[in-house]
């Protein structure tokens, strides 16, 4: 139990890193929970920095979600508890303790997470996520579908004990996402751009 709960700390603190602000810092861009959409994402740094920006954070983001987990594994650590694990990450990036608490939307980490978690769940939510944004090309859609899918995905390839916590990280994402939501019904959402707003 006290290593369970050391892996939970230790994988919320891994995900207060804000790669998006960190990476804006280097990179000497605006400070990306102030700029555009405010929100310290993978999408809005395509906004304020460009595909580098966005590849950038992106990958920090699933890092992030990714090594913690794979670590807590590497110490058999395993199922809801592992779940719970992943949870702590993806909770560190909405709620960074290091940032005054000011996240992003935790579609990264959530996947960074999933792919440590289940490749097969993994690999299905990056489809989905994919074919959603290739049709819409509404990044906030495809990453609101494909999360809402994922405790289906996790039903279909039997990993029963990992519904729980990746429920709790749908959920969160889905309320993270509520302002987008409402831009997607009244027609405002912005569309997936893959040149650099001048």
């Amino acid at each position: 139990m006290i290593t369970i709960i050391i892996f939970i700390v230790i994988a919320y603190l891994c995900g207060s890193l804000s790669s998006a602000v960190i990476i804006a810092k280097l990179m000497g861009l605006p400070d990306p929970r102030t700029k555009g959409s405010g929100n310290p994402g993978t999408t809005n740094m395509l906004r304020l920095g460009g595909r580098t920006a966005a590849i950038l954070t992106l990958l920090g983001d699933a890092l992030k979600g990714f090594i913690p987990v794979l670590i807590a594994y590497l110490f058999n650590v395993e199922g809801l508890a592992l779940g719970f694990v992943a949870f702590a990450a993806f909770l560190g990036h909405l709620y960074p303790v290091f940032f005054k608490f000011q996240g992003g939307k935790g579609v990264a980490t959530f996947l960074g997470s999933m792919f440590a978690l289940s490749i097969p769940i993994a690999i299905a939510v990056v489809l989905t996520w994919l074919v959603i944004a290739l049709l819409f090309r509404f990044a906030s859609l495809a990453a609101i579908i494909a999360t809402l899918i994922a405790p289906l995905y996790a039903i279909i390839f039997k990993e029963y004990g990992l519904i729980i916590p990746i429920l709790a990280m749908t959920l969160l994402v889905i309320w993270r996402h509520r302002g987008n939501i409402q831009r997607l019904r009244f027609g405002t959402e912005s569309k997936i751009k893959l040149t650099k707003k001048k």
